[in-house]
């Protein structure tokens, strides 16, 4: 099973730190060009959704793609809005292991992001692969591993919420 994997670039970061740049440059992605551009019925991530990523959502990612909105994290007031027929999904709690925000929690870098996603709906072996390619890559499944695999056993997005209670810190879930 691969999900095709597409790439929204704002050009907002460095390009030689943009995880989504390099998925492209090594073919593991595509980038658009366009929100129109966006395939049909596509799961699109943002932290805005009303539902988590699960595995209720593999069938649909596998059939019309997996978006990451390339953006900096300094601009995210500024996510546009989004077209109604695309599934529109928000990751769970989870630590980034990129170098620039390292430990913070919800900071993903793009690849941190569909690594994430493809982990949880159950396409553990892809996102083991777009990690392969960043030298620190692998430590984002080892930081995440346990909250990672209670996501991926969680069926429903309402599951994958309510197992998230249990990694958010007691400072941060009021």
């Amino acid at each position: 099973m691969i999900v095709n994997l597409y790439v929204y670039d704002e050009h907002q970061c460095d390009p030689k730190k943009c995880t989504g740049r390099k998925l492209m440059k090594f073919n593991l992605a595509q980038e658009i060009a366009s929100l129109r551009r966006i395939p049909h019925g596509a799961v699109v991530l943002t932290p805005y959704a009303e539902k988590a990523i699960s595995r209720e959502d593999t069938k649909t990612a596998l059939a019309h793609g997996l978006v990451v909105m390339d953006m900096s994290w300094n601009q995210i007031n500024d996510f546009p809005k989004l077209r109604s027929d695309l599934q529109q999904r928000a990751l769970p709690y989870l630590l980034a292991a990129n170098p620039v925000n390292w430990g913070k929690p919800l900071k993903l870098s793009s690849v941190e992001a569909l690594a994430a996603s493809l982990y949880i709906m159950g396409i553990k072996e892809q996102a083991v692969q777009i990690l392969s390619k960043f030298s620190w890559g692998e430590q984002f499944i080892k930081l995440n591993q346990e909250p990672l695999d209670c996501y991926a056993d969680a069926r429903t997005s309402a599951e994958v919420v309510k197992v998230q209670m249990e990694f958010v810190p007691p400072e941060r879930s009021e």
